[in-house]
């Protein structure tokens, strides 16, 4: 018998997944610092989901990006179709919490894009980041574009030889094309570090530099 800990370190089996619920989650479809939409299209715009931890503190890490023109939080990479929080975080949904990150590539590149999610949180951890543990705390990038896949491998295997000089272990990140689909969470959680200004936030890297975007 698997401890409640140890049965949230592991993705649940088809079988095991909740059965969440075929209408999405009520969504006041606008962004609460920026004031764009939440959902989609987004003409001209890249977009890249990314996985990091607590959504709150990587979606404002997003959002202050120069370049970014609309973030928003949800959960991705598993069975439960338009899951809650409270399901996402029984470990019982197979889904990541995720920031879904659109920008302009004409202002910010792709690489640029990358390094922030390298650099601000340990993608070494397996299922977890920091204090918080589970799966839905697992290091990942999903891709919208072949291109964005490759980009996305090229990154880890050179952020990988950074962090092996550093002394770190294996990148654990789970990095999917096509992309899965993305089901936005509850308002309270969009933005919710502007909304809530003194709250809480996990956000923490390695300390290691990503060269990817950076000038020679």
């Amino acid at each position: 018998m698997l401890g409640i800990g140890a049965f949230k370190q592991r993705l649940p089996r088809p079988e095991e997944a909740l059965p969440g619920r075929d209408t999405p989650l009520p969504l006041r479809n606008v962004h609460y610092v920026n004031g764009q939409p939440l959902r989609g299209p987004f003409p001209g715009m890249q977009v890249l989901d990314v996985g990091m931890g607590c959504f709150w503190g990587a979606e404002r890490k997003f959002w202050q990006l120069p370049g970014v023109v609309g973030t928003a939080v949800g959960y991705q990479g598993g069975v439960t179709p338009n899951p809650t929080y409270e399901e996402v975080c029984s470990g019982l949904t197979g889904h990541a919490e995720v920031v879904r990150v659109v920008f302009d590539p004409a202002t910010v590149s792709l690489d640029q894009v990358l390094r922030t999610f390298w650099e601000n949180h340990d993608p070494t951890q397996g299922m977890r980041q920091g204090n918080d543990t589970g799966t839905q705390y697992r290091s990942a990038l999903y891709c919208h574009g072949q291109a964005q896949y490759d980009a996305a491998m090229a990154s880890r295997e050179v952020y990988q030889q950074q962090l092996r000089a550093a002394g770190y272990g294996d990148i654990s990140t789970e990095i999917v094309f096509p992309a899965p689909p993305f089901y936005y969470a509850e308002d309270g959680h969009q933005q919710y570090l502007a909304k809530n200004p003194d709250g809480y936030c996990g956000m923490g890297g390695t300390g290691v530099s990503c060269p990817i975007g950076l000038d020679a």
